[in-house]
């Protein structure tokens, strides 16, 4: 099997420039601690989305318009998280427009672009996460629920369409990977009463792959070097560099033995 890293790939100096003056506006803003987050996100998405109508009154625009403009600011908005009962609402208020810019920002014809698009999520998620490790990746279409209670480790990727159900708690470890349309979840519901819900802290350990489409279960610890394999739900703990596949997930493969027999090839 080939073994093909990732290459390098860089864009036009000037374009490079043209990037990191508008990440560092924008990171400079945030760093000032008499930022008003919430107009910053209106101001934010305004030039992104409606760059020709950012200096006119909204009593010129037509009721559609105004209706769009309105729903940029997140004032305006209401989020699912605000209606659970347990949320602390002094700490999600501080996160709620960052996580709106966030969304927002996937929206629109940027989103795409990994250059500014990693970088951009990058401001955010120091400030939105209660840990961000060094060199954090977020691809487009993340969803988070509260923010306020992950931590992520150094070198995390989570990739596109990936929903990270934080509301009881997610930890994940330094160098793990999250792939396509997975989803991690910190809380579940009483099979009697869906309205009784426990909101265990589940723990993604140093290393872990989580493949395309699987689930991870509230309250689950992947243990480091864990592979989940495509579609799996894992509703255990595992044991460390393992792989487990299925619904619900088991283990398959012990890695060390994947280790000798590559090596007696």
């Amino acid at each position: 099997m080939n073994f093909l890293p990732n290459r390098p790939v860089n864009v036009p100096s000037d374009t490079e420039q043209l990037y990191n003056q508008w990440l560092q506006s924008i990171d400079t803003q945030l760093e000032d601690s008499d930022c008003d987050r919430y107009e910053l996100c209106r101001k934010v998405l305004t030039d992104i989305h409606y760059p020709e109508l950012k200096d006119t009154s909204q009593s010129k625009l037509n009721f559609s318009t105004r209706l769009l403009l309105t729903n940029l600011d997140p004032h305006n908005v209401t989020l699912e998280p605000e209606y659970y009962a347990d949320i602390d609402l002094d700490q999600y208020y501080k996160v709620k427009p960052l996580i709106w810019l966030w969304e927002m920002f996937d929206q629109s014809p940027l989103s795409e672009n990994v250059t500014l698009g990693v970088k951009f999520r990058r401001i955010l998620a120091r400030r939105i996460f209660r840990k961000c490790g060094k060199n954090f990746k977020a691809f487009h279409q993340v969803k988070l629920s509260f923010g306020y209670n992950l931590e992520v480790g150094d070198d995390v990727i989570v990739h596109r369409h990936v929903l990270l159900d934080d509301r009881g708690g997610i930890k994940i470890g330094n160098g793990s990977s999250i792939s396509d349309f997975a989803n991690i979840y910190s809380h579940s519901h009483d099979i009697m009463d869906g309205r009784k819900i426990t909101t265990p802290v589940t723990i993604i350990g140093e290393g872990v792959r989580v493949t395309y489409h699987a689930t991870v279960m509230s309250g689950v610890y992947l243990a480091e070097g864990t592979m989940l394999g495509s579609f799996g739900i894992a509703t255990r703990n595992t044991d460390p560099h393992s792989v487990y596949a299925g619904i619900p997930a088991r283990k398959i493969k012990d890695k060390s033995t994947l280790d000798q027999k590559n090596s007696s090839d």
